[in-house]
Parts: structure tokens; sequence; C-alpha cells
């Protein structure tokens, strides 16, 4: 039997990169898949390349109304939620003394505020044996330059997953996170900062980037009952970066 069949999966910023390859992975696995995004180019080639695989909806997913219409849409077109992956994210870099305060702001509007939305309206539409997953990242465990606005967004994130985790138990939701190391994705290309993240190639044991088809099989694991008796967990999927 396939591990989401006849899911229902919202899955945010998956127009491109780690949600992109998930949207593939999960319908290929059964789940019925609404994927969203912002950026009217990556729309536009989600909707050519997930046809008949999965919906696509434009939605920011930091914008309160944008998520409170969403929920409303996959409740009316499916009646309830199964799987919830929260994987939209940006990437704001640079020293503290020379970041602006914009970048903060629209930093924690997507990445944090976005996922605490999500929860909020989401979650009441969740079935009993449900599942969010978070995408955090390995820079919340380290204090690498550039990245305290980032990682600051990805350690609330963590911290949220525990937070979650106890509060929805006792409805029968699982509150779990994907924690990718560098990963080849286009979110950076899209910040201009690839160059950078291949530097740290010499920084991680297996001497390689991530793909995001292998972050979207481990977000699968976490999706599905495979991982039935965790809860509040975070999966680090590094290449050995912060772990050996």
């Amino acid at each position: 039997m396939k591990k989401l069949e006849n899911k229902t999966v919202l899955i945010t910023g998956g127009t491109t990169g780690i949600g992109f390859e998930a949207a593939k992975l999960f319908a290929l696995e059964g789940a019925k898949v609404t994927v969203t995004g912002s950026n009217p180019a990556t729309l536009d080639h989600a909707r050519s390349a997930l046809d008949g695989i999965a919906d696509v909806i434009a939605s920011d997913a930091g914008v309160s109304a944008d998520i409170e219409k969403l929920a409303r849409e996959i409740q009316a077109k499916y009646g309830a939620l199964d799987v919830l992956f929260l994987n939209a994210g940006i990437t704001r870099y640079g020293l503290i003394t020379s970041m602006d305060e914009a970048a903060l702001d629209e930093s924690f509007r997507v990445n944090f505020k976005g996922p605490w939305l999500a929860l909020k309206h989401f979650t009441p539409i969740m079935r009993r044996g449900g599942s969010v997953v978070f995408n955090t990242s390995c820079t919340n465990q380290q204090g690498t330059p550039y990245t305290s606005v980032y990682a600051a967004t990805k350690a609330a994130l963590r911290s949220l997953a525990r937070t979650a985790a106890a509060e929805l138990a006792e409805s029968g939701i699982r509150v779990n996170a994907l924690s990718p190391g560098p990963t080849d994705t286009p979110i950076h290309a899209k910040s201009g900062i690839g160059d950078a993240v291949r530097s740290v190639i010499s920084r991680i044991p297996l001497k390689r980037l991530g793909t995001a088809e292998e972050m979207a099989k481990a977000a699968l694991f976490l999706a599905s009952d495979d991982s039935s008796f965790m809860t509040g967990e975070e999966i680090v999927v590094d290449g050995g970066m912060t772990r050996v």
C-alpha cells in the first residue's frame, strides 16, 4: 500500500525546490496534493510541471488573509486535511551591523509568523492521525556569520514544533521538523549565495550538497505513518555537518 494513499496534503512553498520535489513524491505515494507559491514565474512553471499531479494555488505563506482563505478552500474541496508540510521560507543573509530592519521583519513574517498562522487555521480542519512537518534548517544549531536573521527564524520554528506537538497531541496530530543542511535548490541562487553554499562542501563529511529529492524523502517519512510514534522531533539531514 502507498504511504499516503488517499491522504489530503498541503505543501506551502511547493512551486520550487524541496516543496516541489515533495509534491511529486507525495502524489506518487497516493496523496491528493495542493501546493502554494507567490512568485508568478514559479507558479506558472509549477502549474505546467505538476499538471495532473498537484493543484497549484497562488497564496502568500506570510499573509493571514491568504492563509485563512486557503483553509476555507481546502475544507470546502476535501472536507479535511491529513498532512501539512510548512515548507515556505525566504533567506536573508548579512552581518548584524549591516542588515536592515526590513529584512528582519520580512524574514519573521514568512518564516515564522506564516507557519504559526497556518497552524492556527489549518489544524482545526486536520483529521486525527494527521501530521504537520516544518522545514527548519541546520543553521538553527550553529553560530554561522551572516545567518543571524535566518537562523533565528528557524530556531523559533524549531521551538514552535515542540509547543505545537504538545498542544495537538490530544487531537492525534503529530508535529515534527525536517532540518536540511546545505541543499542544492533554487532558493540560494535567488539570494545570490549559490557560490557561498557550495563553498561549505569541505565542511560536510559526505563532501557534497544534499538534493531536494533527498529532503523530500525525509519529509515523506515524517508525513507518513512510518513515523507514527514521533512528535516534537527534528530530523537533521545535513550529510553529517552538524553531527560528525
